[in-house]
Order: structure tokens, then sequence, then C-alpha cells
């Protein structure tokens, strides 16, 4: 497919000398594997990065025994974290001070045959601006609303051009309500192979608030996270290939469609010698820094891909999100949900106009 159907125009996969520098610069700080006495290892790799993780900052534990975590997202209003098992088809919830417990089961499609599906759950969450909960459905194959109040379901789209997608994986909600999500074949059992796959690519979509569909990129082996810039003239996503894994930016027009797209960061280098997982998920601070999974845990990232920090378990890390006012992340790391203190207020300061 070319670039003019597939909607990137000007796209290079190609990394720069700047991006194979800072995935170099990444590995050499990369440690191995926690301590087994330590929840996680926070490193530093920028003196920037001070000012976002105290060097003495505890990382706790706030739920455990997950087959496959994923998907977390803050609600102020209630002021609690909900986060994803979409091997376990269930949506748990959790608050300070208490234990996670069942919110939404099935969250994606009961009944699938495992066989076919491998993952029948929710993966993504976001909340529109009416505070609805929106579900990547990666077993229905579908991108769901779900009304946190009346608790009613509607799926609000699972079709392009009158195929169904594969398995919705993660989104990203702009201000006017646009919904920017990715669709690879992680929950097929067989993948590209799987005899349920109808669309020819695994796309990166985007979808109007009056009902439009379009595909923003149909290049990519296995999209993933994804996420926009505060100003919405980026949008990042992440790319879990294990030949190429790497971070995408695309320029946005205006109208919200990419003019030209590029390697941000070229992860590859990160996996010599064996560290764990691959680009995931990821999210936008409010002063532009890009926190997002690579090879070896959770990194902080400026705008222009200058490695800040590192935070690592010894196992891969699926995904993040902000909470409590922007005084805590919390991380999705395989079978544990665990939380970073952050500084209070950091995300404002250098935050941009």
């Amino acid at each position: 497919m070319d670039h003019k159907d597939n909607g990137v125009t000007g796209a290079s996969l190609k990394p720069d000398r700047r991006t194979v520098m800072l995935g170099a610069l990444a590995l050499t700080a990369l440690p191995r594997r926690a301590a087994a006495a330590d929840v996680a290892h926070i490193q530093r790799l920028s003196p920037a990065f001070d000012r976002m993780v105290a060097p003495d900052a505890r990382i706790s534990v706030v739920a455990s025994g997950i087959r496959w975590a994923e998907g977390p997202l803050w609600v102020d209003d209630g002021r609690y974290l909900l986060f994803t098992d979409p091997p376990a088809n269930i949506i748990r919830r959790w608050q300070t001070g208490g234990v996670a417990t069942p919110f939404l089961s099935p969250s994606g499609t009961a009944g699938t045959d495992p066989k076919l599906v491998r993952e029948p759950g929710a993966n993504g969450l976001a909340l529109d601006h009416q505070g609805r909960l929106l579900i990547a459905n990666s077993g229905g194959r579908s991108i769901d609303r779900f009304d946190l109040v009346t608790r009613r379901r509607e799926v609000l789209i699972d079709r392009y051009q009158g195929k169904r997608f594969n398995s919705p994986n993660d989104l990203h909600v702009a201000r006017d309500g646009t919904i920017y999500f990715t669709d690879p074949p992680y929950g097929l059992t067989d993948g590209d192979a799987s005899s349920l796959k109808e669309m020819p690519v695994n796309g990166v979509y985007r979808w109007t608030p009056g009902g439009a569909v379009d595909l923003i990129d149909g290049t990519l082996t296995r999209p993933n996270g994804i996420a926009l810039s505060l100003d919405e003239t980026r949008l990042y996503v992440s790319v879990s290939d294990d030949v190429a894994p790497r971070i995408m930016v695309y320029d946005l027009d205006k109208t919200g469609l990419p003019r030209r797209s590029r390697v941000l960061l070229d992860a590859k280098p990160m996996r010599v010698g064996g560290a764990p997982g691959l680009p995931d998920g990821m999210k936008v601070a409010r002063d532009g820094t890009l926190v997002c999974s690579v090879p070896g845990g959770m990194m902080f990232l400026s705008p222009d891909a200058e490695p800040l920090g590192l935070i690592s378990n010894g196992g891969p890390i699926a995904n993040c999100a902000f909470g409590e006012r922007g005084r805590a992340l919390f991380l999705t790391a395989n079978d544990r949900v665990l939380r970073v203190p952050l500084r209070a207020g950091w995300q404002d300061r250098g935050r941009p106009a």
C-alpha cells in the first residue's frame, strides 16, 4: 500500500543519526535486572529527571497476581485507578489504601474460542469528555463506550470499509472528541495468520465524532501504544516489532491528519543483552515529556527523544498512567501494578503555552 492509500505522506522508516545515538545512549544505561529485594529500579539518565522523580522515591506494588496487566487509567471523579487484564477478560479497580477488586467482567467479549481469540478482554482505556469510559475491546474487536454511572455499554465502532478490526489495542482522545487508536492482531491467537482476520493491514486509525473513520497508517507491522502531544500537532505511535522496534512520530495538519512521519526513537539497540519488553504503551505529560515503554522498562523522554530517566523491574512494563493529580505514575508491569511517586507540579513547569 502506498503512502497515498495509507494516509501518510513523506513517511520515513530510516532513523537519523541522532536517533541511533540516543538508542545507543539508552542501551549503555539500561540495567539488566532489578535487585530481587527491590520492587523496581529508578535510573537517572539526565539531570532534568530530578525535577520529575526524587532520587529517594519509593516504588510500591498496588496490585499483583494479574495474568497480564494493561490499560491503566486514573479516574479523577472518584479518585480510583482502573486497569485491564486482557487474557483474563476483566477490568479491576484500585483506590488508595485498598486492594484491587473486579470492576467489569467480562471486560471484552464472553464465550470466545481460545483457539481463535488469545485476548478476549479489554486492553487500552480512556475517558471521553463526558466522563464515559472508552474501551479498546480486543476480544470484541471494537471500540466501546461504557457509562460509569448507568453501566450501559455500546459499540462505538467495529469496522473500517466494511471489514472488522483485528483487535483494537490502545486509544487517545483529542480535545474535539476525536479518537486515535491502534489495531494490531495481538488479540487473535494466530496473529496475522488468523482465520478471523479481515483487515489486510495492522492499522492506526482516527474516528471523528461524526462517525467517519480514517486510516492514518497501514504500513506498520505491530502498532501498539498511541498518544498525542499537548498541542495536538504530533501523534506518537509505538511499534512492537521484534525486528524493528521503534517509536514513530507523525506531524499532523490542522485537520488532525498526518503530513509526514519519522522514527523518533529506534529501540533495537536497547534489546542487545536481552532487555525485556518492546515499545508498548505511552503517555505524554503536560510539559511535553514522553513516558513510554521500551525494552528494559518505562523511559522518560524529552519531545526530541533525549533519554531522561528509566524505571525497570526486571521484566516488561506494558503501559502507564498519571494519577493522583499528577503526584503518581502507575505502571502495569507484567503481573503487577506499580505506583511511582512524582514530584508535585513538575508537569506544569516548562509547560507549553
